[in-house]
């Protein structure tokens, strides 16, 4: 019998975050984006999650606690930041924004019409990982994107993007 190399549910790329606190995020994933569990490995000898996999709209995304055998694979609280962001595509920026705000996200950009065309906005889960809210709202050529970025940033003032 043939497998499908990706897994039914899977797109070619999947991310695998790592957090402390891997049972706490899956709860608030499905809280604040509407996640659905698809399955939960406990760790050996009570160490946490050692793999589970939610579904957010139509894309997976593995979570896993920091685990000590696995000394590179840290969490955002041991880094103090992230080296990645999440985007999560979404009919309403606003509703997101504010559903996830409210299930106890940080707010680190309020929504706004950006300048590449979306309705866009940026949080961070309590584990430490940020996430972009999308809302595409229209098609902006490359020309005028560079305009629009160029009249953006000469706006920003000292301090730049938090």
């Amino acid at each position: 019998m043939a497998v499908d190399p990706i897994p039914d549910g899977f797109h070619t790329i999947t991310p695998h975050m790592v957090v402390r606190g891997a049972s706490e995020a899956i709860e608030f994933y499905k809280k604040a984006f509407g996640a659905e569990e698809i399955m939960r490995m406990p760790g050996p000898n009570g160490m946490g999650v050692m793999h589970s996999e939610i579904k957010i709209g139509n894309s997976m995304l593995m979570l896993v606690d920091e685990m000590p055998m696995m000394d590179r694979w840290v969490s955002p609280a041991k880094l103090n930041g992230t080296t990645v962001a999440l985007a999560i595509h979404t009919d309403d920026t606003d509703a997101l924004f504010k559903r996830a705000v409210d299930a106890g996200a940080t707010v680190t950009m309020q929504p706004m019409d950006a300048f590449w065309g979306d309705r866009y906005a940026k949080v961070a889960d309590p584990f430490g990982h940020e996430w972009e809210i999308c809302t595409h709202q229209e098609d902006v050529t490359p020309e005028e994107c560079a305009k629009r970025a160029e009249a953006f940033f000469a706006n920003m003032g000292p301090g730049g993007c938090k």
